[in-house]
């Protein structure tokens, strides 16, 4: 009886330990670079890796983009009275040459939506807000086609003031992706080439006469 009695508390003490909550170490680790992975995993918060001695910069590599970072720009904004950057963007080339026709028709339709309304559907700067000067806005938008220094103004310029603002004018950064700003613009070019189109042969009639 005695036996059994120290049978008994001994299993019931062995089965308290086993379900207790109580924290072992595992002594040593065979190769604990693998049990414990030092490599950064998707997702997983990195706020506090250089305290645990890792030292990971959170860049992507050279020549790479950020996940789901699509068509970067790497001129940030102006600060203050500087215009560096802003005269800096005009060296940065669109990624969009060229447009399918669903795709001509959609900048199309992002530019009368975002755009017309100050610049025109034809693109003179006499949209509903300036109206010929009748409408709410007292002073006449920029006409993009017609006028010498929009129609050679560097698509990377046009894409500065559009995501960032300029002037009067402010940011489009929150109405529109970076893919439709750049289809916005080659939108804009392309009616600029057409508009000069059209003039060459009429200017090559008038001198031969």
């Amino acid at each position: 009886m005695k036996k059994l009695s120290i049978i008994s508390v001994f299993s019931a003490t062995v089965a308290l330990i086993a379900c207790s909550d109580v924290k072992r170490t595992p002594g040593h680790v065979y190769m604990p670079d693998m049990a414990y992975s030092r490599a950064y995993e998707s997702y997983a918060d990195h706020s506090n890796l250089e305290e645990q001695g890792i030292h990971y910069t959170n860049m992507p590599v050279a020549g790479t983009i950020y996940r789901g970072e699509e068509m970067p720009f790497p001129v940030a904004k102006d600060q203050g009275t500087d215009t560096s950057h802003y005269f800096a963007s005009k060296q940065v080339k669109s990624p969009i040459d060229s447009m399918s026709a669903t795709d001509a028709a959609e900048a199309e339709r992002l530019y009368l939506i975002n755009c017309g309304i100050c610049h025109g559907a034809k693109l003179n700067g006499n949209g509903p807000l300036y109206k010929g000067g009748e409408g709410p806005y007292p002073a006449k938008p920029a006409t993009l086609v017609g006028d010498a220094k929009y129609e050679n103004m560097p698509e990377g310029q046009m894409f500065y003031s559009v995501t960032y603002g300029k002037n009067l004018m402010g940011s489009y950064a929150s109405q529109l992706s970076r893919k439709q700003r750049w289809m916005v613009i080659r939108y804009i070019k392309n009616q600029q080439l057409a508009a000069k189109a059209k003039t060459v042969p009429a200017a090559g009639a008038a001198a031969t006469k």
